[in-house]
Protein backbone atom coordinates (compact mmCIF):
# COMPACT_ATOMS: atom_id res chain seq x y z
CA UNK A 1 0.00 0.00 0.00
CA UNK A 2 2.83 2.38 0.89
CA UNK A 3 4.59 1.50 -2.37
CA UNK A 4 1.45 2.34 -4.40
CA UNK A 5 0.99 5.64 -2.56
CA UNK A 6 4.63 6.61 -3.16
CA UNK A 7 4.35 5.69 -6.84
CA UNK A 8 1.20 7.77 -7.23
CA UNK A 9 2.83 10.76 -5.52
CA UNK A 10 5.88 10.59 -7.77
CA UNK A 11 3.71 10.33 -10.88
CA UNK A 12 1.62 13.31 -9.75
CA UNK A 13 4.72 15.36 -9.00
CA UNK A 14 6.21 14.45 -12.36
CA UNK A 15 3.02 15.44 -14.12
CA UNK A 16 3.02 18.82 -12.37
CA UNK A 17 6.65 19.49 -13.26
CA UNK A 18 6.07 18.39 -16.81
CA UNK A 19 3.01 20.61 -17.12
CA UNK A 20 4.80 23.69 -15.78
CA UNK A 21 5.42 26.06 -18.67
CA UNK A 22 8.69 27.90 -19.15
CA UNK A 23 8.33 31.67 -18.83
CA UNK A 24 10.05 33.29 -21.80
CA UNK A 25 10.96 36.93 -21.28
CA UNK A 26 12.79 39.67 -23.12
CA UNK A 27 14.30 42.47 -21.05
CA UNK A 28 11.28 44.75 -21.54
CA UNK A 29 8.91 41.90 -20.78
CA UNK A 30 10.86 41.05 -17.63
CA UNK A 31 10.60 44.66 -16.44
CA UNK A 32 6.84 44.73 -17.13
CA UNK A 33 6.33 41.38 -15.39
CA UNK A 34 8.24 42.56 -12.31
CA UNK A 35 6.17 45.75 -12.13
CA UNK A 36 3.05 43.60 -12.09
CA UNK A 37 4.14 40.86 -9.65
CA UNK A 38 7.05 42.07 -7.49
CA UNK A 39 6.25 41.95 -3.76
CA UNK A 40 7.90 45.30 -2.97
CA UNK A 41 5.75 47.03 -5.59
CA UNK A 42 2.65 45.27 -4.21
CA UNK A 43 3.44 46.81 -0.82
CA UNK A 44 3.89 50.22 -2.44
CA UNK A 45 0.44 49.88 -4.02
CA UNK A 46 -0.99 48.98 -0.62
CA UNK A 47 0.62 52.13 0.78
CA UNK A 48 -1.37 54.14 -1.78
CA UNK A 49 -4.59 52.39 -0.76
CA UNK A 50 -3.80 53.15 2.87
CA UNK A 51 -3.14 56.83 2.08
CA UNK A 52 -6.45 57.02 0.18
CA UNK A 53 -8.21 55.71 3.28
CA UNK A 54 -6.32 58.30 5.35
CA UNK A 55 -7.65 61.10 3.13
CA UNK A 56 -11.19 59.82 3.56
CA UNK A 57 -10.66 59.56 7.31
CA UNK A 58 -9.49 63.19 7.46
CA UNK A 59 -12.53 64.35 5.50
CA UNK A 60 -14.90 62.26 7.63
CA UNK A 61 -13.72 63.98 10.82
CA UNK A 62 -15.50 67.17 9.69
CA UNK A 63 -18.73 65.45 8.64
CA UNK A 64 -21.67 64.73 10.98
CA UNK A 65 -20.83 62.30 13.76
CA UNK A 66 -23.67 60.23 15.23
CA UNK A 67 -23.32 58.35 18.51
CA UNK A 68 -25.91 56.26 20.35
CA UNK A 69 -25.84 55.29 24.01
CA UNK A 70 -27.98 53.02 26.15
CA UNK A 71 -27.62 53.17 29.93
CA UNK A 72 -29.30 51.59 32.94
CA UNK A 73 -29.06 52.60 36.58
CA UNK A 74 -30.45 51.25 39.84
CA UNK A 75 -30.84 53.13 43.16
CA UNK A 76 -31.35 49.95 45.21
CA UNK A 77 -34.88 51.03 46.30
CA UNK A 78 -33.82 54.39 47.77
CA UNK A 79 -36.75 56.62 48.85
CA UNK A 80 -36.55 60.43 48.77
CA UNK A 81 -38.57 62.11 51.62
CA UNK A 82 -40.26 65.58 51.44
CA UNK A 83 -41.48 67.24 54.78
CA UNK A 84 -43.58 70.46 54.43
CA UNK A 85 -44.24 71.05 58.15
CA UNK A 86 -41.16 73.30 58.49
CA UNK A 87 -40.38 71.74 61.81
CA UNK A 88 -43.97 72.12 63.24
CA UNK A 89 -42.82 74.13 66.31
CA UNK A 90 -44.78 77.03 67.99
CA UNK A 91 -43.39 80.56 68.21
CA UNK A 92 -44.72 83.00 70.91
CA UNK A 93 -43.15 86.45 70.57
CA UNK A 94 -42.73 88.68 73.67
CA UNK A 95 -44.39 92.14 73.94
CA UNK A 96 -41.08 93.81 73.34
CA UNK A 97 -40.55 91.78 70.18
CA UNK A 98 -44.08 92.66 69.02
CA UNK A 99 -43.48 96.36 69.68
CA UNK A 100 -40.13 96.30 67.88
CA UNK A 101 -41.70 94.50 64.89
CA UNK A 102 -44.51 97.07 64.73
CA UNK A 103 -42.08 99.99 64.85
CA UNK A 104 -40.02 98.60 61.98
CA UNK A 105 -43.10 97.71 59.93
CA UNK A 106 -44.78 101.10 60.38
CA UNK A 107 -41.53 102.90 59.57
CA UNK A 108 -41.22 101.00 56.27
CA UNK A 109 -44.93 100.84 55.45
CA UNK A 110 -46.67 103.94 56.91
CA UNK A 111 -50.13 102.95 55.60
CA UNK A 112 -50.19 99.64 57.51
CA UNK A 113 -52.44 99.70 60.60
CA UNK A 114 -52.42 97.60 63.78
CA UNK A 115 -55.45 95.77 62.45
CA UNK A 116 -53.68 94.85 59.22
CA UNK A 117 -50.81 93.46 61.23
CA UNK A 118 -53.13 91.38 63.39
CA UNK A 119 -54.89 89.96 60.30
CA UNK A 120 -51.51 89.02 58.76
CA UNK A 121 -50.40 87.39 62.00
CA UNK A 122 -53.60 85.37 62.17
CA UNK A 123 -53.15 84.18 58.52
CA UNK A 124 -49.57 83.19 59.13
CA UNK A 125 -50.56 81.30 62.26
CA UNK A 126 -53.28 79.31 60.54
CA UNK A 127 -51.05 78.63 57.49
CA UNK A 128 -48.37 77.27 59.78
CA UNK A 129 -50.90 75.10 61.57
CA UNK A 130 -52.27 73.69 58.28
CA UNK A 131 -48.71 72.96 57.00
CA UNK A 132 -47.89 71.14 60.20
CA UNK A 133 -50.86 68.85 59.64
CA UNK A 134 -49.64 67.81 56.14
CA UNK A 135 -47.85 64.48 56.47
CA UNK A 136 -44.32 63.94 55.01
CA UNK A 137 -44.21 62.35 51.49
CA UNK A 138 -41.67 60.07 49.84
CA UNK A 139 -40.66 59.30 46.24
CA UNK A 140 -39.18 55.87 45.57
CA UNK A 141 -36.18 55.97 43.19
CA UNK A 142 -36.85 53.05 40.85
CA UNK A 143 -34.47 51.71 38.19
CA UNK A 144 -33.85 54.07 35.24
CA UNK A 145 -32.84 53.44 31.64
CA UNK A 146 -32.28 55.93 28.84
CA UNK A 147 -31.49 55.60 25.15
CA UNK A 148 -29.79 58.64 23.63
CA UNK A 149 -28.73 59.66 20.15
CA UNK A 150 -26.30 62.57 19.67
CA UNK A 151 -25.38 64.25 16.40
CA UNK A 152 -22.22 66.36 16.30
CA UNK A 153 -21.05 68.62 13.50
CA UNK A 154 -17.79 70.51 13.13
CA UNK A 155 -18.68 73.99 11.90
CA UNK A 156 -15.28 75.64 11.62
CA UNK A 157 -11.72 74.48 12.22
CA UNK A 158 -8.64 75.69 10.35
CA UNK A 159 -6.68 72.62 11.38
CA UNK A 160 -9.33 70.44 9.76
CA UNK A 161 -8.81 71.93 6.30
CA UNK A 162 -5.03 71.98 6.69
CA UNK A 163 -5.16 68.33 7.79
CA UNK A 164 -7.07 67.35 4.64
CA UNK A 165 -4.47 69.03 2.45
CA UNK A 166 -1.68 67.29 4.38
CA UNK A 167 -3.32 63.87 3.99
CA UNK A 168 -3.68 64.46 0.22
CA UNK A 169 0.02 65.26 0.05
CA UNK A 170 0.63 62.03 1.97
CA UNK A 171 -1.19 60.18 -0.79
CA UNK A 172 0.93 61.97 -3.38
CA UNK A 173 4.09 60.89 -1.54
CA UNK A 174 2.83 57.28 -1.58
CA UNK A 175 2.27 57.54 -5.34
CA UNK A 176 5.78 58.90 -5.85
CA UNK A 177 7.05 56.12 -3.62
CA UNK A 178 5.41 53.61 -5.96
CA UNK A 179 7.09 55.23 -8.97
CA UNK A 180 10.43 55.12 -7.16
CA UNK A 181 9.92 51.44 -6.27
CA UNK A 182 9.07 50.65 -9.90
CA UNK A 183 12.23 52.41 -11.05
CA UNK A 184 14.36 50.53 -8.50
CA UNK A 185 12.86 47.19 -9.48
CA UNK A 186 13.39 47.90 -13.17
CA UNK A 187 17.03 48.68 -12.42
CA UNK A 188 17.46 45.51 -10.35
CA UNK A 189 15.78 43.32 -12.98
CA UNK A 190 17.85 44.89 -15.74
CA UNK A 191 21.12 44.31 -13.89
CA UNK A 192 20.19 40.71 -13.05
CA UNK A 193 19.11 40.09 -16.65
CA UNK A 194 22.39 41.53 -17.92
CA UNK A 195 24.41 39.52 -15.41
CA UNK A 196 22.70 36.34 -16.57
CA UNK A 197 23.47 37.13 -20.22
CA UNK A 198 27.09 38.04 -19.48
CA UNK A 199 27.61 34.91 -17.38
CA UNK A 200 26.00 32.80 -20.06
CA UNK A 201 28.36 34.22 -22.69
CA UNK A 202 31.33 33.63 -20.38
CA UNK A 203 30.24 30.01 -19.99
CA UNK A 204 30.02 29.62 -23.75
CA UNK A 205 33.53 31.05 -24.12
CA UNK A 206 34.97 28.67 -21.50
CA UNK A 207 33.11 25.71 -23.00
CA UNK A 208 34.54 26.51 -26.43
CA UNK A 209 38.02 26.82 -24.93
CA UNK A 210 37.65 23.46 -23.12
CA UNK A 211 36.48 21.81 -26.30
CA UNK A 212 39.40 23.25 -28.23
CA UNK A 213 41.97 22.28 -25.58
CA UNK A 214 40.56 18.77 -25.39
CA UNK A 215 41.05 18.45 -29.13
CA UNK A 216 44.64 19.71 -28.77
CA UNK A 217 45.16 17.36 -25.84
CA UNK A 218 43.90 14.40 -27.85
CA UNK A 219 46.21 15.34 -30.71
CA UNK A 220 49.12 15.66 -28.25
CA UNK A 221 48.41 12.24 -26.76
CA UNK A 222 48.57 10.71 -30.23
CA UNK A 223 51.86 12.49 -30.85
CA UNK A 224 53.15 11.21 -27.50
CA UNK A 225 52.32 7.64 -28.45
CA UNK A 226 54.42 7.90 -31.60
CA UNK A 227 57.24 9.66 -29.75
CA UNK A 228 56.72 13.11 -31.22
CA UNK A 229 55.67 14.75 -27.89
CA UNK A 230 56.56 14.41 -24.23
CA UNK A 231 54.42 13.38 -21.27
CA UNK A 232 54.94 16.88 -19.85
CA UNK A 233 53.02 18.33 -22.78
CA UNK A 234 50.08 16.05 -22.13
CA UNK A 235 50.16 16.83 -18.38
CA UNK A 236 50.21 20.59 -18.90
CA UNK A 237 47.22 20.41 -21.20
CA UNK A 238 45.39 18.17 -18.71
CA UNK A 239 46.00 20.66 -15.92
CA UNK A 240 44.72 23.51 -18.08
CA UNK A 241 41.56 21.59 -18.99
CA UNK A 242 40.91 20.69 -15.34
CA UNK A 243 41.25 24.30 -14.25
CA UNK A 244 38.87 25.44 -16.96
CA UNK A 245 36.34 22.76 -16.02
CA UNK A 246 36.44 23.92 -12.38
CA UNK A 247 35.99 27.49 -13.53
CA UNK A 248 33.07 26.39 -15.71
CA UNK A 249 31.29 24.71 -12.80
CA UNK A 250 31.76 27.84 -10.67
CA UNK A 251 30.24 29.96 -13.45
CA UNK A 252 27.29 27.60 -13.78
CA UNK A 253 26.59 27.87 -10.06
CA UNK A 254 26.84 31.65 -10.31
CA UNK A 255 24.40 31.62 -13.24
CA UNK A 256 21.98 29.53 -11.20
CA UNK A 257 22.12 32.06 -8.35
CA UNK A 258 21.56 34.90 -10.81
CA UNK A 259 18.48 33.16 -12.19
CA UNK A 260 17.21 32.65 -8.64
CA UNK A 261 17.65 36.36 -7.88
CA UNK A 262 15.94 37.31 -11.12
CA UNK A 263 12.97 35.04 -10.35
CA UNK A 264 12.67 36.60 -6.90
CA UNK A 265 12.65 40.08 -8.42
CA UNK A 266 10.03 38.98 -10.96
CA UNK A 267 7.81 37.56 -8.24
CA UNK A 268 8.11 33.99 -9.56
CA UNK A 269 8.39 30.80 -7.56
CA UNK A 270 11.91 29.40 -7.25
CA UNK A 271 10.79 26.22 -9.03
CA UNK A 272 9.53 28.15 -12.06
CA UNK A 273 11.66 27.84 -15.20
CA UNK A 274 12.53 31.00 -17.15
CA UNK A 275 14.16 31.61 -20.48
CA UNK A 276 15.82 34.88 -21.51
CA UNK A 277 15.00 35.63 -25.12
CA UNK A 278 17.36 38.62 -25.57
CA UNK A 279 21.06 38.35 -26.21
CA UNK A 280 23.75 40.86 -25.30
CA UNK A 281 23.63 42.61 -28.66
CA UNK A 282 19.85 43.13 -28.36
CA UNK A 283 20.16 44.59 -24.87
CA UNK A 284 23.09 46.81 -25.81
CA UNK A 285 21.03 48.32 -28.63
CA UNK A 286 17.93 48.75 -26.44
CA UNK A 287 19.78 50.63 -23.71
CA UNK A 288 20.35 53.95 -25.46
CA UNK A 289 21.37 56.55 -22.85
CA UNK A 290 20.89 60.26 -23.43
CA UNK A 291 23.71 62.12 -25.07
CA UNK A 292 25.95 64.38 -23.04
CA UNK A 293 24.60 67.41 -24.94
CA UNK A 294 21.04 66.75 -23.80
CA UNK A 295 19.72 69.01 -21.04
CA UNK A 296 19.11 67.35 -17.70
CA UNK A 297 15.74 68.40 -16.21
CA UNK A 298 16.07 67.66 -12.51
CA UNK A 299 12.30 67.89 -12.01
CA UNK A 300 11.89 64.65 -13.99
CA UNK A 301 13.95 62.74 -11.43
CA UNK A 302 11.76 60.64 -9.13
CA UNK A 303 13.91 61.26 -6.04
CA UNK A 304 13.70 65.02 -6.57
CA UNK A 305 9.93 64.83 -7.07
CA UNK A 306 9.58 62.86 -3.84
CA UNK A 307 11.70 65.38 -1.91
CA UNK A 308 9.69 68.26 -3.39
CA UNK A 309 6.42 66.69 -2.25
CA UNK A 310 7.83 66.12 1.23
CA UNK A 311 8.75 69.81 1.32
CA UNK A 312 5.13 70.69 0.47
CA UNK A 313 3.93 68.40 3.25
CA UNK A 314 6.24 70.15 5.74
CA UNK A 315 4.72 73.47 4.66
CA UNK A 316 1.21 72.16 5.37
CA UNK A 317 2.34 70.99 8.80
CA UNK A 318 3.42 74.57 9.49
CA UNK A 319 -0.06 75.78 8.46
CA UNK A 320 -1.64 73.30 10.86
CA UNK A 321 0.42 74.67 13.76
CA UNK A 322 -0.54 78.24 12.82
CA UNK A 323 -4.23 77.30 12.86
CA UNK A 324 -3.82 76.39 16.55
CA UNK A 325 -4.31 80.12 17.22
CA UNK A 326 -7.76 80.11 15.57
CA UNK A 327 -11.03 79.25 17.37
CA UNK A 328 -12.96 76.06 16.73
CA UNK A 329 -16.74 75.99 16.44
CA UNK A 330 -18.87 72.86 16.68
CA UNK A 331 -22.52 72.03 17.31
CA UNK A 332 -24.53 69.13 18.68
CA UNK A 333 -28.07 67.82 19.06
CA UNK A 334 -29.11 65.10 21.53
CA UNK A 335 -32.36 63.18 21.80
CA UNK A 336 -33.05 61.18 24.98
CA UNK A 337 -35.70 58.48 25.07
CA UNK A 338 -36.54 57.37 28.61
CA UNK A 339 -37.16 53.63 28.66
CA UNK A 340 -37.39 53.35 32.48
CA UNK A 341 -37.80 56.41 34.68
CA UNK A 342 -38.19 57.32 38.35
CA UNK A 343 -40.85 59.55 39.86
CA UNK A 344 -38.33 62.37 40.01
CA UNK A 345 -36.93 62.94 36.48
CA UNK A 346 -35.72 66.32 35.25
CA UNK A 347 -33.86 65.21 32.09
CA UNK A 348 -35.30 66.76 28.89
CA UNK A 349 -35.84 64.73 25.72
CA UNK A 350 -34.26 67.24 23.34
CA UNK A 351 -31.05 69.20 23.77
CA UNK A 352 -28.98 71.22 21.28
CA UNK A 353 -26.08 73.61 21.53
CA UNK A 354 -22.89 74.98 20.05
CA UNK A 355 -19.37 75.08 21.46
CA UNK A 356 -16.85 77.78 20.63
CA UNK A 357 -13.33 76.95 21.73
CA UNK A 358 -11.04 80.00 21.74
CA UNK A 359 -7.33 79.51 22.54
CA UNK A 360 -6.18 82.33 24.81
CA UNK A 361 -2.93 81.55 26.56
CA UNK A 362 -0.61 78.53 26.32
CA UNK A 363 2.56 79.89 27.94
CA UNK A 364 4.26 80.00 24.54
CA UNK A 365 3.58 76.36 23.66
CA UNK A 366 1.83 77.17 20.38
CA UNK A 367 4.49 79.71 19.46
CA UNK A 368 7.29 77.20 19.96
CA UNK A 369 5.46 74.58 17.90
CA UNK A 370 5.12 77.06 15.03
CA UNK A 371 8.82 77.89 15.34
CA UNK A 372 9.76 74.20 15.17
CA UNK A 373 7.52 73.64 12.13
CA UNK A 374 9.07 76.66 10.39
CA UNK A 375 12.57 75.32 11.07
CA UNK A 376 11.57 71.91 9.62
CA UNK A 377 10.30 73.69 6.51
CA UNK A 378 13.58 75.58 6.13
CA UNK A 379 15.50 72.29 6.48
CA UNK A 380 13.27 70.61 3.89
CA UNK A 381 13.89 73.41 1.40
CA UNK A 382 17.64 73.28 2.03
CA UNK A 383 17.63 69.50 1.52
CA UNK A 384 15.70 69.95 -1.72
CA UNK A 385 18.26 72.43 -3.01
CA UNK A 386 21.13 70.17 -1.90
CA UNK A 387 19.53 67.25 -3.76
CA UNK A 388 19.28 69.35 -6.92
CA UNK A 389 22.99 70.11 -6.78
CA UNK A 390 23.85 66.47 -5.99
CA UNK A 391 21.80 65.20 -8.93
CA UNK A 392 23.53 67.63 -11.30
CA UNK A 393 26.92 66.43 -10.02
CA UNK A 394 25.76 62.83 -10.31
CA UNK A 395 24.76 63.44 -13.93
CA UNK A 396 28.26 64.70 -14.75
CA UNK A 397 29.81 61.71 -12.98
CA UNK A 398 27.56 59.17 -14.70
CA UNK A 399 28.21 60.67 -18.12
CA UNK A 400 31.96 60.51 -17.43
CA UNK A 401 31.61 56.89 -16.27
CA UNK A 402 29.69 56.08 -19.43
CA UNK A 403 32.33 57.65 -21.64
CA UNK A 404 35.08 55.74 -19.81
CA UNK A 405 33.11 52.51 -20.10
CA UNK A 406 32.65 53.00 -23.86
CA UNK A 407 36.36 53.65 -24.40
CA UNK A 408 37.39 50.70 -22.21
CA UNK A 409 34.94 48.41 -23.97
CA UNK A 410 36.32 49.34 -27.37
CA UNK A 411 39.88 48.75 -26.15
CA UNK A 412 39.01 45.36 -24.61
CA UNK A 413 37.22 44.35 -27.78
CA UNK A 414 40.40 44.97 -29.78
CA UNK A 415 42.44 43.09 -27.18
CA UNK A 416 40.21 40.04 -27.59
CA UNK A 417 40.67 40.11 -31.36
CA UNK A 418 44.45 40.36 -30.98
CA UNK A 419 44.59 37.64 -28.28
CA UNK A 420 42.50 35.34 -30.46
CA UNK A 421 44.78 35.82 -33.46
CA UNK A 422 47.84 35.19 -31.31
CA UNK A 423 46.33 32.01 -29.88
CA UNK A 424 45.35 30.66 -33.30
CA UNK A 425 48.88 31.38 -34.56
CA UNK A 426 50.51 29.65 -31.56
CA UNK A 427 48.15 26.70 -31.92
CA UNK A 428 49.19 26.18 -35.54
CA UNK A 429 52.84 26.39 -34.58
CA UNK A 430 52.27 23.90 -31.75
CA UNK A 431 50.68 21.42 -34.15
CA UNK A 432 53.74 21.84 -36.36
CA UNK A 433 56.03 21.27 -33.37
CA UNK A 434 57.49 24.77 -33.47
CA UNK A 435 56.41 25.80 -29.91
CA UNK A 436 55.99 23.97 -26.62
CA UNK A 437 52.75 23.08 -24.86
CA UNK A 438 53.68 25.53 -22.09
CA UNK A 439 53.63 28.38 -24.54
CA UNK A 440 50.33 27.15 -25.95
CA UNK A 441 48.66 26.98 -22.53
CA UNK A 442 50.04 30.38 -21.59
CA UNK A 443 48.67 31.87 -24.80
CA UNK A 444 45.29 30.25 -24.11
CA UNK A 445 45.27 31.74 -20.61
CA UNK A 446 46.03 35.16 -22.08
CA UNK A 447 43.15 34.77 -24.51
CA UNK A 448 40.72 33.75 -21.75
CA UNK A 449 41.86 36.70 -19.62
CA UNK A 450 41.26 39.03 -22.56
CA UNK A 451 37.77 37.52 -23.01
CA UNK A 452 37.06 37.97 -19.30
CA UNK A 453 38.19 41.60 -19.40
CA UNK A 454 36.06 42.20 -22.47
CA UNK A 455 32.95 40.71 -20.86
CA UNK A 456 33.58 42.67 -17.67
CA UNK A 457 33.94 45.88 -19.70
CA UNK A 458 30.68 45.06 -21.47
CA UNK A 459 28.93 44.58 -18.13
CA UNK A 460 30.37 47.88 -16.87
CA UNK A 461 29.18 49.62 -20.03
CA UNK A 462 25.66 48.23 -19.70
CA UNK A 463 25.48 49.15 -16.02
CA UNK A 464 26.61 52.69 -16.85
CA UNK A 465 23.79 52.94 -19.39
CA UNK A 466 21.29 51.65 -16.85
CA UNK A 467 22.46 54.18 -14.23
CA UNK A 468 22.15 57.18 -16.56
CA UNK A 469 18.73 56.01 -17.80
CA UNK A 470 17.54 55.68 -14.21
CA UNK A 471 18.73 59.18 -13.40
CA UNK A 472 16.69 60.51 -16.32
CA UNK A 473 13.70 58.35 -15.32
CA UNK A 474 13.78 56.52 -18.66
CA UNK A 475 14.17 52.88 -17.69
Amino acid sequence: MKYKLLTFTLLLLGANLHGQEVVKLSLNEAQAYAVEHNKTIENARLDISSSEAKVKESIAQGLPQIDATLDWMTYFGYEMEFDFSMGGGDFNPSPDQMADAWNKTSAQYPNVTQQDLQIYQAGSFFEQQISSMVPASTIKMTDASTAAVQIGQLIFSGQYWAGIKASKLGKKIAEKGLENSILDIKESVTNSYLMALVTRQSIETVEASIENLNAVKKHTEMMYKVGMAEQTDVDQLSIQVTMLENNLRSMERGLSMTYSMLKFQLGLQSSQQIELTNNLDDVTNELNPLKASDTFDVTNNITYQLTSTQSELTEKMLDMEKWNYAPTLSGFYTYNQKLLTTGFDMTPNHMAGVTLSVPIFSSGSRKHKVTQARIELDKARINQEMLREQLEIQQDQLLADLKNAIENHEAQKKNVEIANRVYENIERKYEEGMVSSLELTQTNSNYLEAESNYIQSLMTLLQAKVAINKLYNQL
